[in-house]
């Protein structure tokens, strides 16, 4: 009869990331007498349908009944049901909203959020794009943020949320109960309100001796946000002038530092503090148009986003394929980027500083007088075609970068350092 008819329901919220910002999802367990049965519905990828074993297993070895051992049906409901569902940020919650709906009594939780991946021992692991689910939580109203405490200190660089760090599942049920006593409460992370440390940059401007033209046109670009090209021969230090430009780069204001944090947590880079030096990006010149640009069936970011509010680096660049380079019209003109695909359109930002390098010719010796250059009439004609006028108008600057002798490297004097030129470039930008 009706009566007697088992059922029991519990509703948890968790997020995921979309695009480059947060996504809130509603977990919802239902659990029914009949044939054992555990199902995730709600437009889910394989790490969302794998997670019955891993919440199954979690359960099991945290000390508390697993839906998989038991005999009934359950079923969890991740809305709206027609977002995709990416990644393993939903362990946590589900496996919260099977114990409520098994009658476990917590207190108030309306309020919370839970994101998190278990193990199969009941740990907590971390999850990416925790920033951008913690902004999102804040603006939506959500007091509370349960997360991996590997997650923690960047969820909690968000403002007006409690951040708990959570090691293990059966940490987290402890703290929830209703009448937990004092000992088994979790205590949120304590936001730090210490400056950001400036690290030491790879590439000093004191550790390149000569090239004063070059420097000098670098910091002019750094100052006024102009793309640049170096072009010369082979190890005349190229790529080392372009790893300096970072450092004599202004840092970010706090609304820039928490864009560019929030893509870096997006693509995976977990990140303990604000990211407050601008992000350096050099792409190998064999990678593909949709790494380099971004997209895919369900759009991601590229390199040019993860290049936002930094620099773009593009070592070899005629060595690029032709579709990559001339993709770069658009981005440079318009400072994002639009990707269309059937399922929708998505804009990513793309506000960079752009820096290629390249030879004067295939084999790198054309016009100078360390080696004689071996190439053929064809083949520079086909170097110079891979870079079309459109998108040589979009770089400001030409930078000549050639051979220095020993004489002079041994005798020049040793040149400002970064911080030092930053002063000065941060004082340009301020004027």
């Amino acid at each position: 009869m009706c009566h007697n008819w088992y059922m029991a329901f519990a509703r948890v919220f968790s997020a995921q990331t979309e695009l480059l910002s947060g996504r809130i999802v509603s977990v919802e367990i239902d659990t029914a007498r009949g044939l054992n049965n555990f199902t995730i519905v709600g437009l889910g990828d394989r790490a969302v349908d794998e997670a019955r074993d891993r919440v199954g297993s979690a359960l099991k070895n945290a000390g508390f009944d697993s839906p998989k051992t038991k005999n009934q049906k359950t079923v969890v409901s991740l809305s709206p049901a027609d977002l995709r569902k990416e990644g393993s940020h939903f362990d946590l919650s589900i496996a919260l909203g099977f114990l409520i709906a098994e009658g476990l009594n917590t207190r108030n939780i309306s309020r919370a959020l839970f994101v998190g991946e278990l193990g199969l021992d009941g740990s907590v692991r971390p999850v990416r794009g925790i920033l951008p689910i913690a902004l999102t939580a804040s603006r939506e109203g959500f007091q509370e943020l349960y997360v991996p405490t590997l997650n923690a200190s960047e969820a909690a660089l968000s403002e007006n949320m409690r951040v708990y760090p959570v090691e293990h599942l059966r940490e987290l049920i402890a703290h929830l109960k209703e009448n937990a006593d004092a000992s088994q409460l979790l205590q949120p992370i304590q936001r730090e309100q210490t400056p950001a440390r400036e690290e030491p940059s790879d590439n000093d401007f004191s550790d390149i001796i000569a090239q004063e033209s070059a420097k000098r046109g670098l910091i002019i670009a750094a100052a006024g946000g102009h793309n640049v090209i170096l072009h010369g021969p082979p190890g005349t230090g190229k790529t080392m002038l372009a790893r300096a430009l970072v450092g004599i780069m202004p840092r970010l204001s706090r609304e820039n530092a928490m864009e560019a944090t929030s893509i870096a947590s997006i693509s995976g880079n977990l990140s303990n503090e604000l990211r407050t030096i601008p992000p350096f990006r050099a792409p190998h010149h064999t990678s593909s148009y949709v790494s380099i640009i971004g997209g895919g069936a369900f759009p991601k970011p590229g390199e040019i986003t993860l290049a936002h509010r930094g620099v773009l680096f593009l070592d070899e660049f005629p060595e690029f394929d032709r579709r990559v380079i001339e993709s770069l019209r658009q981005p440079l003109e318009e400072r994002c980027i639009s990707i269309s695909r059937t399922k929708g359109t998505a804009i990513f930002p793309a506000q960079f500083l752009f820096v290629a390098a390249m030879n004067p010719c295939p084999c790198g010796y054309k016009g100078t007088k360390v080696k004689p250059c071996v190439c053929t009439a064809s083949d520079l004609v086909r170097y110079k075609r891979k870079l079309s006028g459109p998108l040589l108008d979009r770089i400001d600057i030409a930078l000549y970068v050639g051979a220095i002798g020993y004489e002079k490297l041994a005798s020049a004097n040793r040149p400002p350092e970064s911080a030092q030129i930053r002063a000065q470039v941060t004082r340009a930008r301020e004027r």
